[in-house]
């Protein structure tokens, strides 16, 4: 028996952490929101890198609380609240943003790597359906979640949770209220695929599509959690929260039990008895500060070439930035060589 029930929580401990984590972003080292205003380009410490928000206090965008993490995630002491206001604009940009980047040296653009969090909206402060919303996405928009109408589709309004893969869905469901939805993207950095694992509540992570094509660019300082949300004319803001939990970035084997890596080990059943070798789990870290770009990002799609002044007098935008649309008040250059790119009427990006 004693040979048994050892067995048993050796199994449940490799289910737990079968992995590398190269990025530990579950919350865990945040005494409160307020600790993300310690990070700036100056002084690249904690987590986070916190720039993409809006002007108020941090926390009118982000809250930290036991009560906003999946239960089932007990490697993680609190989830975050992440939240879209009537501030929660930019840089000058017409769409709002509250997105938190990691902040870290590890190679997790290389490889083959997994990109672990969940996520739940309730029925107060829900994310629109009646706009399209890009969550937990990369710059390129190589692969991400949207939900909301998504903009140019038929209808007004959609209820769906949808895996995308450069724009085109690939994976979607109907995201009902206090439902925690557990996700890993899988993706090959070497091979250019991603695939897409997924469960809800305390199920363990299943592979739900198998990897897929994908043009898997990533300078590993733009995966962006949290949400941005495109404008929409004829529908005003109102305040949404999306909760997230069990943040981090793996390699190796994919850890598919939702408690996480360093999760306790919960007893088992009497009756198990399969024989395991124990896991050997890494936690790679690291002190050294990440050189980054600002970046901005826009719904994928093919562009044109938009007017860009030839002697402004602003400072002109980065890659990547922002460079017009409607509502859009910020300087309508781009830094050489980079080219004003019209995206839709309401977003142009330079690059």
């Amino acid at each position: 028996m004693k040979v048994s029930v050892l067995s048993a929580l050796l199994a449940n401990a490799l289910s737990a952490s079968a992995g590398t984590i190269l990025w530990d972003g579950r919350f865990n080292d945040l005494n409160s929101a307020e600790d993300l205003n310690k990070w700036s380009w100056g002084n690249q410490v904690g987590p986070y890198q916190y720039y993409i928000h809006g002007n108020s206090p941090v926390t009118s965008y982000v809250n930290l609380s036991p009560s906003y993490k999946n239960p089932a995630d007990t490697g993680s002491k609190q989830g975050a609240k992440i939240t879209l206001d009537n501030t929660a604009y930019w840089n000058g940009q017409n769409m709002r943003r509250t997105e938190l980047i990691p902040q870290t040296n590890q190679p997790i653009n290389r490889g083959k790597v997994y990109y672990h969090f969940s996520l739940m909206r309730k029925d107060i402060n829900p994310p629109s359906i009646y706009r399209e919303h890009q969550i937990a996405f990369f710059e390129s928009h190589f692969t991400e979640l949207k939900s909301g109408w998504l903009s140019g589709a038929p209808g007004v309004s959609d209820t769906l949770l949808r895996w995308c893969v450069g724009g085109q869905t690939k994976w979607s469901i109907e995201w009902e209220a206090d439902v925690w939805h557990n996700v890993a993207y899988e993706i090959d950095f070497d091979r250019n695929t991603v695939g897409f694992w997924h469960s809800t509540g305390s199920d363990p992570l299943v592979q739900k599509v198998a990897p897929v094509s994908a043009s898997t660019s990533s300078n590993g300082a733009d995966w962006h959690v949290g949400v941005l949300e495109l404008p929409r004319s004829g529908y005003p803001d109102s305040t949404e929260d999306l909760y997230w939990s069990g943040v981090y970035i793996e390699s190796g084997s994919i850890t598919t039990n939702v408690a996480g890596p360093g999760a306790p080990v919960v007893d088992p059943p009497a009756s198990s008895s399969t024989a395991v070798v124990p896991p050997t789990t890494t936690l790679v870290t690291s002190t050294r500060p990440t050189t980054t770009t600002t970046t901005t990002t826009t719904v994928t799609s093919t562009s044109t070439p938009a007017p860009t002044p030839t002697t402004p007098s602003c400072t002109p935008q980065a890659q990547w930035a922002q460079c017009d649309g409607i509502g859009f008040n910020g300087c309508k250059a781009c830094a050489a060589p980079y080219k004003c790119n019209f995206v839709n009427d309401w977003y142009s990006q330079c690059y």
